[in-house]
């Protein structure tokens, strides 16, 4: 296939050269750009954010409210909330980010795990590890069978339901390679303990792809297409990546959500690599991109992503850049986007380091990865060791899955493993409406326990087996109080999967 024969050793220039320069097209820009206008507006969000420096303490109470009504904020209340100083205030604003958590999610936690299939780049991003100039990085692109064996681990060993597929911004790994590779992933299935486990959930973080690319993507059963902007602000777009590459045009990944749903993506995702720029401004570019999803298409964003820069190998500017983010302040952004996007969920990745995860995931967090692996090839070789060379950044978080899981049930929080929603059509506007409404919970619910009970079965260690078995049965005494007209079938469902059943949902 073409996407075997472009790049690295003794690809053709000339291909690649081809391939580069018919990735942009302008047309599907301009079409999102009502007179030339960009919807991030820079001057506008200074003067918001240079307006609201001394927020009044009763309009932040009432800001608190509106948030708890799960509306999303405004760009003028968000700047308010950021620019609250006062420890007691800041005290209520964390109660409060959890609280919309509660009403929204409940007591859950979504766990994942990303896969990285390939490290080659045509981008020079100055910040990333798998930058083309990077010559100590080791390149390579993992075949079907590689993907394969991944998979088995990922679905069979460590019993992960759901992943977060990683492509590079190269020919080799381009649309006809990820149709193929989410199709290896969807076909693997794995004899477990006690049933078969296997992907039921494949998102992906991608580069900006054109709309008949997009379909696609969609039509081979893409799950959330996760895109992110890096910086919101442009001249430091601009400078920390170079003119002349893909990912060097601004305004051709500031509309590749717009793409993604005018080509029929039941749900798109939206992140920031904080610490490029001022983390204040990047909090109010999320909230434009978010409001402008909202009012273009009637969905925001499915989920928000906040990771903070950490060391890449061979990749200097980590260390010189000047809007590094302190863990005081990430508490801060945290908790300000979870109040100003109330619908979204919210992913705290394994950059941060297992005690910055333990602080930061009562604020307001949906979603986390564990067990991570982003070397290429990492879960096959169970080592666990991390390498820079063949690595995007280093993690701060390599617990297993199993440890992480026994942590949250013995804080009470369930980990939910159920992608139900997506396959009964409960994606885009609707889901939006029901996570809005606090009934999307309802189902969730449900469907957490059945899969929670599902993992502890087939992949528990005797210590977490035991902290998820009380907790289970607190949740089913809930279940049975809350839910009377569930519980019939939901027990039902219950004792199948303990026979050995798999998959059951409501």
């Amino acid at each position: 296939m073409k996407y075997n024969t472009l790049s690295g050793h003794g690809h053709s220039s000339v291909e690649l050269d081809d391939w580069i320069r018919d990735r942009i097209r302008p047309e599907e820009i301009e079409k999102y750009m009502p007179d030339g206008r960009c919807f991030i507006d820079a001057a506008s969000i200074e003067k918001d954010l240079a307006d609201n420096v001394r927020p009044d303490p009763f309009r932040v109470r009432d800001i608190l409210e509106k948030s708890l009504s799960i509306q999303t904020l405004s760009p003028e209340e968000t700047a308010c909330l950021l620019h609250v100083e006062d420890a007691d205030f800041r005290v209520e604003m964390e109660a409060a980010a959890a609280e919309v958590k509660q009403r929204v999610y409940d007591n859950r936690i979504v766990t994942f795990a990303p896969l990285y299939l390939g490290n080659y780049c045509v981008n020079d991003c100055a910040y990333c590890g798998f930058r083309k100039s990077n010559r100590q990085e080791k390149r390579r692109v993992l075949t079907m069978e590689e993907i394969t064996r991944e998979t088995e681990v990922l679905a069979g060993r460590i019993g992960h339901k759901r992943l977060i597929v990683v492509y590079g911004e190269h020919p080799m790994t381009g649309v006809e390679y990820m149709v193929e590779s989410l199709k290896t992933i969807a076909s693997v299935e794995v004899k477990t303990r006690k049933g078969t486990g296997r992907i039921r959930r494949a998102n992906i973080n991608a580069a900006p792809l054109s709309i008949a690319e997009l379909k696609r993507l969609h039509s081979a059963g893409i799950g959330t297409y996760q895109v992110f902007q890096e910086t919101y602000h442009r001249p430091t777009y601009e400078d920390v990546h170079p003119r002349g590459t893909i990912k060097g045009d601004y305004l051709w990944r500031l509309t590749c959500m717009h793409r993604s749903l005018e080509a029929g993506a039941d749900d798109v995702g939206l992140g920031v690599l904080f610490g490029l720029y001022d983390w204040k401004f990047e909090v109010m570019g999320l909230l434009a991109h978010a409001r402008e999803l909202e009012d273009k298409f009637g969905i925001g964003p499915h989920t928000i992503s906040f990771p903070r820069l950490e060391p890449a190998g061979n990749t200097p500017f980590i260390e010189r850049a000047p809007y590094r983010v302190g863990d005081d302040d990430f508490r801060r952004l945290v908790t300000v986007i979870r109040l100003a996007v109330p619908y979204t969920g919210m992913i705290l990745t394994a950059r941060e380091n297992e005690a910055v995860r333990r602080s930061i995931l009562p604020l307001g967090c949906t979603q986390m990865d564990a067990s991570t692996r982003i070397g290429l090839g990492g879960y096959t070789d169970d080592n666990g060791r991390q390498r820079k060379d063949r690595q995007q950044f280093l993690l701060g978080d390599t617990r297993s899955l199993d440890a992480v899981i026994r942590e949250l049930a013995e804080s009470g929080t369930i980990t939910s493993f159920c992608t139900a929603g997506y396959r009964c059509g409960r994606t885009g506007k609707r889901i939006m409406d029901l996570l809005r409404t606090g009934k999307e919970g309802e189902f969730c619910k449900l469907n957490a326990v059945l899969t929670f009970r599902e993992w502890l079965d087939d992949f528990a260690s005797p210590d977490t087996a035991a902290a998820g078995q009380a907790l289970i049965e607190r949740e089913l005494n809930e279940v049975s109080r809350k839910m009377p007209a569930f519980y019939p079938q939901f027990s039902e469902y219950y004792s199948r999967i303990g026979r050995g059943e798999r998959d059951l949902y409501f």
